[in-house]
């Protein structure tokens, strides 16, 4: 896999541009800076895009970038110390990630990219600088910080226990969340669903197969689904109450 915490240039000014024009800069780290900040921030960044399968950076690797989701959604996978691989939570559109860089250790965990994925490359050097000058920026990292830590912690409580429907359309909820207001999203493929969601991919296949028979989701090739909003909150709701 590549990973691309590694030196790749573009021109400056263009990034920059970017930065400022960015469609998801309200949701973004830099949300919080005025124009004139981010235009001089945005000198240092680099946009890159991965395929699905690319790796954004290795379990372990001292990097010094940190990441944020411009488009598509990324996955972080763990190892375990008994050799067991783990998917610990998703990030989509607007995500920070990374933010080790910044303690200047390993990332915690692989991130690699589910689908196509736009991600802009932020040297730690530009946050901590700006982090010192800014306030709020300061602020911000702590929030995204806390976030990611949450989203962690959700992600264990919420989609690794409980019965095998539950934590099927828990996930599909979670994606549901990722693609915004559309109805279409990507749907993993059975056997990183069932890593996901600590289960046989044989199981996550035949809950899912019960999902479209419901109407709950349509599925299409090669790894997308059209997902009934209003049917899956019922569903949801009903499985929940029989918790």
């Amino acid at each position: 896999m590549k990973v691309i915490d590694a030196p790749l240039r573009q021109a400056g000014a263009v990034i920059a541009q970017s930065c400022a024009d960015c469609p998801v800069r309200s949701e973004a780290l830099f949300g919080v800076l005025g124009s004139g900040t981010v235009e001089r921030a945005g000198e240092g960044v680099e946009s890159v895009r991965l395929l699905p399968g690319q790796r954004v950076y290795a379990q372990g690797f001292i990097g010094g970038s940190l990441f944020t989701v411009r488009e598509g959604i990324v996955r972080f996978e763990r190892v375990t110390e008994a050799g067991d691989r783990r998917i610990v939570r998703l990030a989509g559109r607007g995500g920070l990630i990374g933010q080790e860089a910044l303690l200047h250790q390993g990332y915690a965990d692989e991130a690699v990219a589910c689908t196509e994925v736009q991600v802009c490359r932020i040297p730690k050097a530009v946050v901590e600088r700006l982090a010192v000058r800014e306030p709020t920026l300061h602020r911000e990292l702590m929030r995204r910080w806390q976030s990611s830590l949450e989203a962690a912690e959700e992600w264990t409580a919420e989609l690794t226990s409980g019965t095998t429907r539950r934590r099927v359309l828990q996930l599909v909820a979670r994606l549901a969340e990722l693609a915004g207001p559309s109805d279409c999203i990507w749907l993993p493929p059975r056997h990183e669903m069932g890593v996901m969601l600590d289960m046989a991919f044989e199981t996550a296949s035949r809950v899912i197969g019960q999902l479209r028979r419901e109407r709950i989701l349509e599925t299409y090739f090669p790894a997308g689904a059209r997902v009934d909003r209003a049917l899956l909150a019922q569903a949801l709701h009903r499985e929940n109450n029989r918790m």
